[in-house]
């Protein structure tokens, strides 16, 4: 498994689109609401995501200026192994590590075993991200 990366950057320098890690768990940001800074200190920011992998909605407030991890999504591609009506289980080509992925419903029903799919891997979470062109 490989490590998974991440940076850092200031919460109040999140755009919408961005991805952030919300303990832990790698999201998109939404929108990112400043207010200004009071008599009595800093800015703070309110900001809105949802879960890359899980599509939880997420709100956390933080000061402005305090620090958040930004993960580093791979983009791979892998090989669809077998199928189920929800599930798909693929390999990596690059490590040919297998992974067990719910079908995203824009997908379901395009999908044959055999098929390339580029995917998104965090840590432990993974997903179909599309169909690679070109395979069929």
């Amino acid at each position: 498994m490989s490590m998974s990366e991440k940076k850092q950057t200031e919460i109040k320098k999140l755009k919408s689109g961005g991805f952030v890690l919300i303990d832990d768990v790698p999201c998109v940001v939404e929108k990112v609401q400043k207010s200004k800074s009071g008599k009595h200190g800093a800015s703070k920011a309110r900001l809105f995501a949802r879960g890359i992998f899980d599509n939880q909605k997420k709100i956390i407030v933080k000061p402005g200026d305090s620090s958040v991890d930004i993960p580093i999504i791979e983009k791979k591609t892998s090989q669809i192994i077998s199928l189920t009506e929800n599930h798909a289980q693929i390999m990596d080509l690059t490590t040919y590590e297998m992974s067990d992925v719910d079908i995203p419903e824009e997908l379901k029903g395009q999908l044959v075993e055999g098929d390339e799919v580029l995917t998104w891997q965090y840590g432990k979470y993974v997903m179909i991200k599309s169909k690679r062109s070109g395979t069929d």
